[in-house]
């Protein structure tokens, strides 16, 4: 049977990633409101890495993960975590949201939450009749009015704050309402625990250790924690810069500062670290405007932690889930889910499949199905191309009306179109519908109007709709001085065409 002293050692392990996330990855952090800490994305690979290779192990792994995070900043690879559609973001912060609110609705009840995301959100109601009709000897209804409480207090202060008390955040209001009212209504539910001796906690590599970390199982163990690792903290990065105005995100620099953290929390045994969207986006909303508020993170952990252990122990765990509660509500933001239904159905479908894969699955996947989803959007409307026919048989016209992208893929839906157009008309091919045409189509369409010529037919193509669309700013300069007429009662200009059909 494990000791106290050890059964106590992970969630101090925590709280010293806690510390260096604030201390050493604040002040070096290419994101400035981005707080760093131990993350849920990692905590499977965590538990997974503990039962097979044992706790000593964590800090060889993490060592491993941050110099390699280290030297992908240093190679200025973060700047690719860029390349992520607005709707996967937004999915994934509204999936975190979900995820988040649906777990600690438990908490806040004190309760435990379920195995899945998918348990937790299903058993809520099963929560709220808990707390609204406990069982005796149960504290669920205890939990769940400090909660209550908590939640109330934010809202209250977000609406009512004084002008001269600004800048005290919400969430630390709450806590303090949420902490009174457990106290003076001597509700006996469960606080904050915290290790007696944080020093004594740590988990330092032993030279076995260190000697087994130059196997492959586990270096290969460091690369796939330094990927997971890696793609959440940019991720999140990416996401808080979506929720505020202020200093937007240098990736390579946080993707250097976030391999610094790690080595750190792997040379003392200490869980590797991420950057964590609920502590960000939790920082955002109560007003940080630089990096001081993610060092001062770290700092007021160290501080309660080492001289204030008692004041902690008398916050209620149900008051601190509340506060999660109502993060992960704002984080499913209403506003912006209509915002992106208005750029189409496509659109409002990667952000619900992003946020159904990160609550049915994991972060990483949920992302990786938006990601190719999205990816797979980019390929059909570079690749499609619609073309529509109007026929004026009085006229003895044609008009061919082409929109979206033009190109070789789009050669045999063109030519089967054109081909229905009879011998002899007159056709008018119009562009302006057009995002793009390759040459591939320009010659299809110059091989055609020869072809249609031949039976007495013509084709009037747009050219210089295209010539202004191509052409560089230069280009068209050169353009308007070549051309004849240059005086106010001068004619219009004909710019000098520069594309045109394959002879």
């Amino acid at each position: 049977m494990a000791s106290p002293s050890h059964r106590a050692r992970p969630p101090a392990l925590g709280l010293i990633t806690g510390i260096i996330g604030g201390l050493v990855v604040g002040s070096l952090a290419g994101s400035p409101l981005q707080v760093s800490g131990p993350a849920a994305g990692l905590a499977v690979l965590c538990y997974q890495l503990v039962q097979e290779q044992g706790l000593i192990m964590m800090g060889v792994v993490g060592l491993i993960a941050g110099a390699l995070q280290l030297l992908a900043g240093i190679a200025r690879l973060g700047q690719w975590f860029r390349a992520i559609s607005p709707s996967v973001i937004h999915g994934m912060l509204a999936g975190i949201g979900v995820l988040i609110l649906g777990s600690q609705f438990h908490v806040m009840i004190d309760d435990s939450p379920r195995g899945s995301g998918i348990q937790n959100l299903i058993s809520i109601p099963e929560a709220i009749y808990k707390a609204i009709f406990p069982m005796a000897m149960d504290s669920h209804h205890l939990a769940a009015i400090t909660g209550v409480a908590t939640i109330a207090a934010i809202l209250l202060w977000n609406q009512f704050k004084p002008k001269q008390l600004a800048v005290v955040p919400a969430p630390l209001i709450a806590v303090i309402v949420g902490t009174m009212v457990a106290a003076f209504a001597g509700f006996d539910i469960k606080r904050v625990t915290v290790p007696d001796n944080i020093i004594a906690s740590l988990n330092i590599p032993t030279m076995e250790a260190l000697q087994r970390g130059l196997t492959m199982e586990i270096l290969l163990l460091g690369v796939v924690f330094a990927f997971v690792a890696s793609a959440e903290t940019l991720l999140c990065a990416t996401a808080v810069d979506q929720m505020h105005t202020g200093p937007r995100t240098k990736y390579d620099k946080e993707l250097r500062a976030q391999g610094i953290g790690n080595m750190l929390c792997g040379a003392v045994g200490a869980l590797p670290m991420t950057g964590v969207i609920v502590r960000s986006s939790a920082n955002v909303q109560a007003g940080a405007k630089s990096r001081i508020s993610a060092i001062m993170h770290g700092g007021w952990i160290l501080a309660t932690v080492v001289a204030l252990p008692w004041l902690l122990a008398l916050i209620p765990t149900a008051a601190l889930a509340a506060i999660l509660v109502y993060t992960g509500y704002k984080l499913v933001n209403i506003a912006q889910i209509k915002k992106i239904a208005s750029y189409g159905r496509v659109e409002l479908a990667i952000y619900f499949a992003t946020l159904g894969g990160i609550v049915v699955f994991d972060l990483l996947t949920g992302v990786i199905i938006g990601f190719v989803l999205a990816t797979a959007k980019v390929v059909y409307t570079f690749t499609h191309v619609r073309v529509d026919l109007e026929d004026d048989e009085m006229a003895g016209r044609t008009d061919v009306f082409l929109h979206g992208s033009a190109t070789f893929f789009s050669i045999p839906r063109l030519a089967s179109v054109l081909e229905t157009v009879k011998p002899g008309r007159e056709v008018h091919v119009h562009v302006e519908h057009l995002d793009h045409i390759d040459h591939a189509c320009l010659d299809m369409l110059g091989a055609w109007e020869k072809q249609h010529k031949a039976t007495g037919g013509s084709m009037v193509m747009e050219w210089q709709d295209l010539h202004d669309r191509y052409a560089s700013p230069y280009q068209k300069m050169q353009d308007a001085a070549d051309s004849p007429g240059t005086g106010p009662g001068d004619g219009p200009k004909k710019a000098r065409p520069v594309l045109e059909p394959a002879a």
